[in-house]
């Protein structure tokens, strides 16, 4: 297959795209490679993918005619749209990155997508959708009507307008929860990757909520193992959906990908301690504007639908991190 994969060079995009070159497809990748953190370590990922069968095009899917023109020269069988401009507290002092970035971005793919009648789009949503959600474990089925973040409501509404999409003209969607994804080439503004180099560098760590939070973390070979499979069962219209599902007869499907169990964000640094061979300075701060205390995937339909769910242990996880960050930053 053809496949076209947004934010190719991003943390999860650059992963996938090595991956389905690994099985043989080829690949076109597109990224603006905006300074929003590192841009060093994203041009070192795509450093790393050496194939006949991948090109490369800087490009901001935000420039509509940019988006036009890579469809216009290609063919795609797939769609996955990584691409998006992250992070929550960055969101409260930059809304207009988001409002740019990931709603007129993700318009400008679904109408691509929707003039090439591509076979499935696959696109990249969060498990910070979810708010201030009470239910525990964190279901599709869930009411995710009040975000308590800009990034939380741009995904939000990356979902509804994707709906809309498939429900007019027919194109399968499929819309990815992440949750707290993590691993090798990493993105730096993620805790797991900030406590590691603070703890090298022998600086505080900022601990928010006295550390009273769980999180779900996903290892990214699991995050890039479950999108490959998606990727494989676009969903088709269902004239009868059932009332128990995501009630919907468009071609189109939400699914968590999370590791199914949170842990501790005190454990969490005590592992990276522990891999580090060096304790943290903590510095325990109150809760954040925009965060969450807890994030819990229920991965039931993932499970039943697809056949897969994650496997890796947060401690084999984070432990190939930490050898990753030290051969990468020498």
């Amino acid at each position: 297959m053809k496949i076209l994969i947004s934010g190719s060079a991003g943390f999860i995009g650059f992963h996938a795209v090595k991956k389905f070159l690994e099985l043989g497809h080829e690949v076109v990748g597109i990224d603006n490679i905006n300074d929003y953190y590192d841009t060093n370590l994203k041009e070192s990922r795509l450093q790393q993918i050496s194939s006949t069968r991948f090109k490369f095009i800087k490009a901001d899917f935000a420039d509509n005619l940019a988006v036009k023109k890579v469809f216009n020269d290609h063919v795609f069988d797939r769609v996955i749209h990584l691409g998006a401009q992250a992070g929550v507290r960055y969101s409260i002092t930059n809304p207009n990155d988001y409002v740019n970035s990931n709603l007129v971005g993700f318009v400008n793919i679904l109408e691509a997508a929707r003039y090439a009648k591509v076979p499935h789009l696959v696109y990249a949503s969060s498990s910070s959708v979810y708010g201030m959600n009470k239910k525990i474990p964190f279901s599709e089925n869930d009411n995710v009507d009040y975000p308590i973040s800009l990034y939380a409501a741009t995904k939000k509404s990356n979902e509804l307008m994707a709906h809309t999409y498939s429900h007019l003209y027919n194109i399968p969607t499929t819309g990815l929860r992440f949750f707290t994804v993590y691993g090798p080439w990493g993105r730096p503004d993620m805790a797991y990757f900030l406590f590691t180099k603070a703890i090298l560098d022998g600086k505080e760590i900022n601990i928010f909520n006295n550390g009273e939070m769980e999180r779900d973390f996903t290892y990214i070979d699991d995050v890039i193992n479950g999108i490959i499979k998606i990727t494989d069962r676009p969903p088709s219209i269902n004239s009868n959906p059932p009332s128990d599902s995501q009630n919907t007869s468009a071609p189109y499907k939400i699914y968590n990908i999370g590791n199914n169990k949170p842990e501790n964000l005190l454990y969490f640094i005590e592992i990276i301690e522990k891999c580090l061979g060096k304790k943290a300075r903590k510095n325990f701060l109150p809760m954040q504007p925009g965060d969450v205390v807890r994030t819990y995937a229920n991965i039931d339909n993932l499970y039943d639908e697809i056949g897969y769910k994650p496997i890796t242990p947060i401690e084999e996880g984070l432990e190939k991190f930490v050898e990753w960050y030290k051969k990468y930053y020498n």
